[in-house]
């Protein structure tokens, strides 16, 4: 792969990556703002929070992958 290419690529990632740690603390913020908001087997807040931040994780591990593989390459 040509090495410009290679280096926009690992910005790109390294970017997105950002982006996604920042959404993830973003939504730890709301998860810990609705957990005060009491019962947590019932609150729809709560439950989506944790849903979006285990998406993130995923989303953080596979660019996490992708940037790894860019630079072995």
């Amino acid at each position: 792969m040509d090495k410009n290419l290679r280096a926009e690529k690992l910005k790109m990632w390294t970017e997105n990556l950002k982006k996604l740690e920042d959404s993830l603390s973003a939504v730890m913020l709301k998860k810990g703002a609705a957990a005060q908001e009491g019962d947590l087997s019932e609150n729809a807040a709560y439950t989506m929070a944790i849903e979006d931040s285990e998406t993130i994780r995923v989303q953080i591990n596979e660019v996490k992958k992708i940037i790894a593989d860019l630079e072995k390459s």
